[in-house]
């Protein structure tokens, strides 16, 4: 008797899941708002950065022994809920090359390209997926924006962080514009499609991220300069934070999933574009280390109870499952 074509990820590919590479991207996020921060002990936030790199680095290699083959990790990359989230593991490589670029310049740059253009080759298979029609709209949902809007703008800051300025301003237009056409897109289904199920409820919080993260990634290209686009994109980060926070009671009525690391860039982010803004208004002193605090705080709080759902054994095989049964 054949088994059920019930959960289309396949048993060898449960144990983990892409989106779970969204761990090593919320805490590379926090590392890099650690950093933004003048002032803070050197020592904590190189510590942020080689806990980052160190769970990147493990996230790789579990995936890997359990996909095992090529045509599996392509399989994965087009699965249309959790596809999207293959593009987390070159962002997060861009954003340690940018700080390894710190020490060791050279090195640094090389990763950057290397992982850019990892990022790009994701990128191209995404749109080329969603150009021949691969895609239905209800599979949508503010993950779909990783692929190009993501590994655009966070392209474009550290490929100006090694040097590559001309660079950097193309890829940054190329999240700019995939962020104008696929947030649009994604704002429609969410508004006239049935709703999320309660498994990708917290990637609503990535849909909140494009505006810090473009913020972040013009501070860096125009050299800290607020000017007439960093005052557009702050007031439209304005608009998304206050949506996040009319949210906060739907995302805690949710059960606790390993799932919720897809809110911990979004915070990351978020703080440190507030950051960068202190810093050119010469507010900062206790601001800064109140913003510093709390994003620190509530990542840690999610790493916290994703340890404990680990220990426990419970919640990452049912969230999988959940997530891939809506959209076969």
């Amino acid at each position: 008797m054949s088994k059920p074509m019930s959960d289309p990820l396949g048993e060898v590919r449960k144990p983990f899941p892409l989106n779970l590479f969204g761990v090593a991207f919320g805490l590379s996020g926090l590392a890099g708002t650690w950093t933004a921060a003048a002032g803070t002990t050197a020592a904590i936030t190189t510590a942020w950065w080689l806990v980052a790199a160190a769970v990147w680095l493990g996230s790789a290699l579990r995936y890997g022994l359990a996909a095992r083959t090529a045509r599996r990790m392509l399989d994965d990359h087009a699965h249309p809920v959790l596809g999207p989230f293959a593009a987390l593991v070159p962002i997060t490589g861009m954003l340690l090359g940018s700080q390894l670029s710190r020490f060791a310049p050279q090195a640094g740059r090389v990763m950057v390209l290397a992982m850019f253009t990892a990022a790009t080759t994701i990128g191209v298979r995404y749109l080329t997926r969603a150009l021949t029609g691969r895609y239905d709209l209800d599979s949508m949902h503010a993950g779909h924006l990783l692929p190009t809007v993501a590994a655009g703008l966070i392209g474009g800051q550290s490929l100006a962080t090694v040097g590559l300025h001309d660079a950097a301003l193309a890829a940054f237009a190329v999240g700019m514009l995939m962020w104008v056409l696929l947030g649009a897109a994604i704002l429609a289904r969410l508004a006239f499609r049935p709703p999320l199920p309660d498994a990708l409820v917290p990637t609503l919080a990535i849909f909140a991220a494009p505006p810090a993260v473009a913020g972040n990634a013009w501070f860096t290209l125009n050299g800290g300069v607020p000017d007439l686009l960093e005052h557009a994109l702050l007031g439209v980060f304005a608009l998304f934070f206050l949506s996040q926070l009319t949210l906060l009671p739907r995302y805690a009525r949710l059960p606790f999933t390993h799932g919720f690391w897809a809110l911990t860039f979004t915070i990351a982010a978020g703080g440190t574009y507030g950051i960068h803004w202190l810093t050119v208004t010469h507010v900062g002193g206790a601001t800064t280390w109140i913003v510093l605090a709390v994003s620190t705080t509530l990542i840690a709080s999610i790493a916290a109870r994703s340890i404990t759902l680990a220990i426990s054994g419970a919640g990452l095989k049912p969230a999988v499952r959940a997530t891939s049964q809506m959209w076969p």
